[in-house]
């Protein structure tokens, strides 16, 4: 149900992702109602107001007859989608979409209710505008994606069924029987004039990134214990000297993954080794510190999931007034640290790779953790298909905000490219979600060549997942790459961590 207060993130995920049903309750049809009485006031107004009867960008000083103004208002959402490109992520859009109608459900746009009960109506009939990947600038929102999708809802353009088929969007709404809307003042422009794109991706990668802290601090777990590796750097006495929240909370889940291990019991007294090496000891420190970015992250997300986003704004009082919420700097900002954070989580696990394949450095684990070294490779080529991931995470962690320029004739003189910070976390994600499922299957097929030594609970429950989800044990040579993508399925589909959770209790 979507008011005139904002909307959850978790209510974000479950539209995008799972299909849930969503409508306007009667709030935000009152809400809309009162804010487009203001508009309608104005349409026969000779007072310059922009988006009603004004030009857009540059073209702000360029004045529209009162006749004109509809058309004003489809022209603008035919010109502005202008993206190019391979479409852009079902959920994606989906989230867009209903972000949309979030902020014109809160009354400050000047909308009427059925443009955004139009916008639900797609969603719920499964019918997902087809949006171009490049067009956004993150400055006056997310225009061009936008427009794609306010095309549809005027019946033209194209949208994607459930299956992923392409229509001409008046065929769909038709057999769908929606309406197409006829745009009347300053809904045109409402309908792109939002950050909607950008704060949609930041959900669903906080989502994501929710889960991977948790696999994080598992596969650490694991190749802690495959490599003989000491939970005493964790004690909880040791990481309070240092009261950062998110490297005691992957402290704590470390602790617990490892808690009643007989492997790590082994070697407790009498070790050699003084101190393990920072991609075990400091594996809390780096983990947390991506875990207090997607903190920070999580603010900013709930903030703007609250916020009206539009321009002009319709006040209360019947004031309209120019602003810059559209800009995407805040949430640019925060895709861009995410994208950091997710680059340095994927290359302290693959440090930890390298480590279980290194003979020299594994303590008395084959090379390569192979059944056979010469004839077998075993897991070698697993860790350069990581590395490669770290490599390209390490080129998507380089900043988008810094890269501004100007757009529309020196109006829009400074831009956010939030969009693009955005897309890039998107792909970084996927990366450390793969990257973290080598190191799973090496470090699970590390802890087996320990035998007869066992696994903690946590980590042998890990263990167990992965078996039961399609990846062998340790043996000859065989085709590795099934068996990694069977790896990669196993963490994103979050069983990982409930297999874990099951055996442990939830993790932090």
């Amino acid at each position: 149900m979507i008011g005139s207060s904002g909307i959850d993130a978790a209510d974000v995920v479950a539209v995008a992702r799972a299909g849930a049903p969503v409508e306007l309750n009667d709030e935000a049809r009152e809400a809309m109602a009162a804010s487009a009485a203001t508009v309608e006031r104005l349409t026969d107004s000779d007072e310059p107001v922009y988006g009603v009867s004004t030009g857009f960008g540059s073209l702000v000083q360029k004045r529209i007859p009162a006749e004109r103004r509809e058309e004003l208002q489809r022209a603008l959402i035919r010109s502005h989608a202008a993206g190019m490109g391979p479409p852009v992520e079902t959920e994606v859009v989906r989230a867009m979409m209903l972000l949309r109608a979030r902020t014109l459900a809160m009354g400050y746009s000047g909308t009427r209710p059925e443009v955004a009960e139009a916008i639900l109506a797609l969603l719920n009939a499964g019918l997902t505008p087809v949006v171009p990947e490049h067009g956004s600038l993150g400055a006056s929102g997310d225009l061009a994606p936008l427009a794609h999708c306010g095309l549809v809802l005027i019946g033209e353009g194209e949208v994607a069924d459930g299956s992923g088929r392409r229509s001409p969007a008046a065929d769909a709404l038709a057999a769908a029987g929606i309406e197409p809307v006829t745009l009347i003042a300053k809904e045109g422009l409402a309908l792109i004039n939002g950050t909607d794109g950008m704060l949609g991706m930041l959900v669903l990668a906080i989502a994501d990134l929710d889960r991977l802290a948790r696999v994080a601090d598992i596969t650490a777990a694991i190749s802690v214990e495959a490599l003989l590796g000491t939970d005493r750097a964790f004690a909880s006495d040791l990481i309070a000297l240092r009261p950062q929240p998110g490297q005691a909370a992957s402290a704590a889940n470390m602790r617990r993954l490892l808690e009643g291990s007989p492997t790590v019991a082994s070697h407790r007294e009498d070790d050699p080794r003084v101190q393990d090496a920072y991609s075990l000891r400091c594996a809390p420190q780096v983990n947390g510190a991506a875990r207090d970015t997607l903190e920070h992250a999580r603010r900013v997300a709930e903030a703007e999931l609250g916020a009206a986003i539009d321009n002009p704004m319709i006040m209360p009082d019947g004031r309209v007034e120019s602003c810059g919420n559209f800009h995407g700097a805040p949430l640019a900002f925060a895709c861009d640290f995410l994208a950091v954070a997710a680059a340095e989580v994927g290359a302290i696990a693959e440090r930890r790779t390298d480590r279980l394949l290194d003979a020299s450095r594994s303590y008395g684990l084959s090379p390569f953790l192979a059944a056979d070294p010469g004839v077998d490779s075993g897991l070698m080529l697993a860790q350069y298909t990581q590395a490669a991931m770290v490599a390209s995470n390490r080129r998507l962690a380089a900043p988008a905000t810094v890269d501004s320029l100007p757009t529309s004739a020196m109006q829009e003189d400074h831009i956010s490219m939030g969009w693009g910070a955005a897309q890039k976390l998107r792909a970084s994600i996927a990366n450390l979600n793969r990257i973290l499922a080598v190191e799973l299957v090496c470090g699970a097929r590390g802890l087996e060549l320990r035998a007869p030594l066992e696994p903690g609970a946590g980590t042998g429950a890990a263990l167990t997942a992965l078996r039961k989800s399609g990846v062998p044990g340790p043996g000859s040579d065989r085709f590795l790459a099934p068996e990694l993508e069977a790896a990669e399925r196993l963490v994103a589909s979050g069983e990982l961590v409930d297999a874990v959770e099951t055996a442990i209790g939830e993790l932090a």
